[in-house]
Formats: C-alpha cells, sequence, structure tokens
C-alpha cells in the first residue's frame, strides 16, 4: 500500500476524517497508533510482531537508565540495546550475505565450502525503524532528551506511518514534544501537505518511474549498450533515484502536516552541490547527520589531524554503504564516497578555485562524479558496474536508446536542476488560495496523462 497507489487513498481518506472529527487529543493519538499499526500489518503482519519485541527492549532499558548510577552498568544496558537491534538487522539483512561471503573467501584460502541458501524476508523498514530506536536509546544515555514515559507515545515515535518505511529517520527529541501538543486543523497547513503530497506523487511516479523503464533494459544487459545509452541510463539513474526518494520524502512530510506533524527537510536540492561534502549535507539529510553524530564523531571526528579524519571518514561511508544493502557493490559505494570526502579535505585547491565565477564547473563536476557512483549503487554485480564504468570511460560500440527516451532523460534532468534552482516546493506553498486550487486541479490532471502504464516500487522500500 504505497503512497501513491489508489489503495493507499482507500485507507488515509477513511483514517483522516476520523483523525480530525476526534475532539480529545489522547483518543486521536490513539487512533493515529493503531492506524499506524494496521498499515505496517497490511504489508506484513508478522512483521509488526517483530518490531514490538526489538523496540520493547529500546523502551524498557530507556527507562532504566536515568536511575542507573554506576557508568559501567548504563554502558552495558546501551550496548545491550545496540546489540539487539544490529543483531536482529545482521539475521534479515546480513546473515546470508555474511555466509556467501564467508564461503567466497574460503574458497580463495583453497578451503571451500558450500554456503547454504535459505530465503529471508527483510522485514520493511527495518534499517530506519532501527536507527531510531538506537539513536533514542543513545540520547537517553547522554542526557540530551528524557526518556517516554508512555509506551503509546514511544510507539507513536517509532510506528508513525508516515516515515516508517523510508525515512526521513527522526529524532525523539524533535517528535516527542509534537506528541503532547493539542491538534487543531489548519486548512492552510492541510493544503500545503496536499501539495507537497502531489509534488512528491509527481518525482515517484511520473519522473522516477519513466526514468526506470529507460535505465533498467541498459543495467539488466550492459555489455549490449554503447557508450551514449551507458552514459543517458547512468544520469537517468540520477534522476530516477532522486525522484523515487526525495519523491517519498514529499509525500511523507505532506502526509505529516495534514496530520498536524512536522518531519525534517531531507533533500535541499542536492544536484546543485559544489563539492562531495556539501552534497551529503543536502542528500539524505536524516541519514548524514545520524551517521556524523552516532558513528563519525565518536570514532573521532576531525579531531585527530587529517589522515585520522579520513580514516573516520572512510569507516562511516563504508558502512553507510553497507547500510543501504548486503552486497559488496554498496560497500564499494561507500569507500567510493569515503574517499572523495577524504580527498576533498587533504587535496589543495587554488584560492581561484574557490571564486563564487566557478561554482558552476563545480556543481557540474560533483554531479558527474555523483552518477558515476550511482552506477556501483545500482548494479547488481561488480561485474555488471565494471562493464558500465568502462563503457563510460572507453567509448564502445553497441545497441543506442530511442531519440525520444534521450530527450525524456534530458527532461527529466532540465526537471531536476530548474527544479531545484527556483524550489518549486516553496513557490506552491505561497501561491494564493485560488490559483494554487486551479494548479492542483491542472497538476492533478498532467499526473494522471503522464503516469507510465507499468509502476515501479519504492527504491528505499529493499533498504
Amino acid at each position: 500500500m504505497e503512497f501513491c497507489k489508489p489503495g493507499f487513498l482507500a485507507f488515509f481518506v477513511p483514517f483522516l476524517i476520523v483523525y480530525w472529527t476526534l475532539r480529545s487529543h489522547g483518543l486521536r493519538m490513539g487512533w493515529l497508533l493503531l492506524g499506524s499499526a494496521i498499515y505496517y500489518a497490511l504489508f506484513n503482519p508478522w512483521f509488526i510482531l517483530l518490531m514490538l519485541a526489538s523496540t520493547s527492549i529500546d523502551y524498557i532499558v530507556a527507562l532504566r537508565l536515568p536511575s542507573v548510577t554506576s557508568p559501567a552498568n548504563r554502558r552495558w544496558l546501551v550496548a545491550l540495546c545496540i546489540a539487539t537491534n544490529l543483531g536482529i538487522l545482521a539475521y534479515f539483512k546480513y546473515l546470508l550475505f555474511a555466509v556467501t561471503t564467508a564461503s567466497m573467501v574460503s574458497g580463495w584460502l583453497g578451503s571451500p565450502f558450500d554456503a547454504p541458501v535459505w530465503k529471508v524476508v527483510l522485514p520493511l523498514g527495518i534499517s530506519f525503524y532501527t536507527f531510531e530506536a538506537i539513536s533514542y536509546v543513545v540520547d537517553v544515555y547522554r542526557g540530551s532528551i528524557r526518556p517516554f514515559r508512555s509506551p503509546r507515545d514511544y510507539l507513536l515515535y517509532i510506528l508513525f506511518f508516515p516515515h516508517l518505511l523510508a525515512g526521513p529517520i527522526v529524532r525523539s527529541g524533535d517528535f516527542a514534544h509534537q506528541l503532547h501538543r493539542p491538534k487543531r486543523f489548519s486548512w492552510a497547513r492541510f493544503e500545503a501537505g496536499v501539495r507537497l503530497f502531489l509534488v512528491g506523487a509527481f518525482k515517484k511516479a511520473v519522473l522516477a518511474d519513466w526514468m526506470a523503464t529507460i535505465v533498467d533494459p541498459v543495467f539488466n544487459d550492459p555489455a549490449g549498450y554503447g557508450t551514449a545509452a551507458l552514459w543517458t541510463a547512468t544520469l537517468g539513474y540520477s534522476v530516477q533515484i532522486y525522484g523515487d526518494f526525495s519523491g517519498y520524502s514529499d509525500m511523507a512530510i505532506g502526509i505529516a502536516h495534514m496530520l498536524g506533524f512536522k518531519l525534517p527537510d531531507n533533500f535541499r536540492t542536492p544536484y546543485l552541490s559544489a563539492s562531495i561534502a556539501e552534497f551529503w549535507r543536502r542528500w539524505h539529510i536524516s541519514l548524514s547527520s545520524w551517521l556524523r553524530d552516532y558513528l563519525y564523531i565518536p570514532l573521532g571526528g576531525s579531531r585527530g589531524g587529517e589522515w585520522l579524519t579520513c580514516r573516520n571518514l572512510m569507516i562511516t561511508m563504508a558502512l553507510g554503504g553497507l547500510w543501504h544493502g548486503a552486497s559488496w557493490t554498496f560497500v564499494l559505494w561507500g569507500v567510493y564516497h569515503g574517499a572523495l570526502l577524504a580527498a576533498g579535505r587533504i587535496v589543495p585547491v587554488p584560492s581561484w578555485a574557490k571564486a563564487s565565477w566557478t561554482r558552476p564547473g563545480w556543481v557540474i563536476l560533483t554531479f558527474v562524479a555523483v552518477s558515476i557512483g550511482w552506477v556501483l549503487f545500482r548494479a547488481q554485480t561488480f561485474a555488471q558496474a565494471a562493464t558500465v564504468l568502462n563503457g563510460l570511460v572507453v567509448p564502445i560500440s553497441g545497441r543506442s536508446l530511442p531519440r525520444e527516451q534521450v530527450v525524456m532523460v534530458l527532461a527529466g534532468l532540465a526537471a531536476v536542476f530548474v527544479g531545484g534552482a527556483v524550489d518549486i516546493r516553496k513557490i506552491l506553498l505561497r501561491l494564493p488560495e485560488p490559483v494554487a486550487a486551479a494548479g492542483l486541479a491542472a497538476f492533478a490532471l498532467v499526473y494522471f496523462l503522464l503516469l507510465p502504464l507499468s509502476a515501479s516500487g519504492f527504491i528505499y522500500f529493499n533498504f
């Protein structure tokens, strides 16, 4: 029941009517918790039992932490929580990957063994709610927040359905106070939420899904295509993943506004960044800040000199890549970005290259570097990635893409860059109500006219 599917509206509209009809704040929050639980259970009812089992430990430990005075015992409690959360995540997401890797390494060492093969269904959103649970316990341990007293409030923090499946990753300190603030219906805020939702739906169902029809055939058989087609598909995937993930984030933020909640921005025109460091301040902001606060800084951050800083960047980005998926291609993607971030710190840049007139060149260079990295993210195997990357660098012959598909990719790129430069979301939020209403009607018409015949699921649901 994805946000841009008709089934979601069949769930959300009746839920929303009841939500705003209820007068009591307590009843409204109870209804929100029930609706969130039902929404998640509709994907697989067993997943919610797993979530309740793991998060109940976090709730109890966090509630206990303020009364524990022994530093050693406090550390043990936090370690127990983190180990439980990461252990569950590792079983469902990384166990098969670890066994397969061990089998491969054993074969290289001359002692091969056949790795067992089994199918583990990955619970939706497990990577996101695991990080939220860990950040909650760590923040309570650090004393930066107070633990939730009410089980309902804690479950709402974890289960709040707009961000449950693919973020943004929400900190409890940013969410807890919203649970206690009585909600009053605001038409202006509701309308703003609808506008954000429609923008996100357009990014996903039109922009990203049309790009998928071009990108997928090329990446499924990269050896059969020439250099021009490979570059077109690579740039198309840059558009696709941005439209897919930022589209989900926009819809999540829009739904939250309709319910009287505020979620943090997750994207701020990342492809207009002039460096890789700036890119990561604008792309998947909630994950970037989580990795910074709970991994990079505890490793030492930038406090130990340039080389230790580079080491910490490499470790953080490699683990960030692994978070995205149980594959060495994701790890290499993280290492690639870690190396670019490290290079940005240690490679000297002439003073003239920092002038404002050079920024467009740096933006283009950064976008190309990021797009090349997306090849590692999109490829299923190293061999597939190597084929694409080789074709990008060394001119090769092969099948070409139809002209209309090339035009579609160029139009997608223009939409991303122009839309980011003029900040369409802010423009839509500032329009007068009559103009906004007419615009929304026209937007909805264009949306349905441009929908591709086949839709693909959200990319980040796999993580």
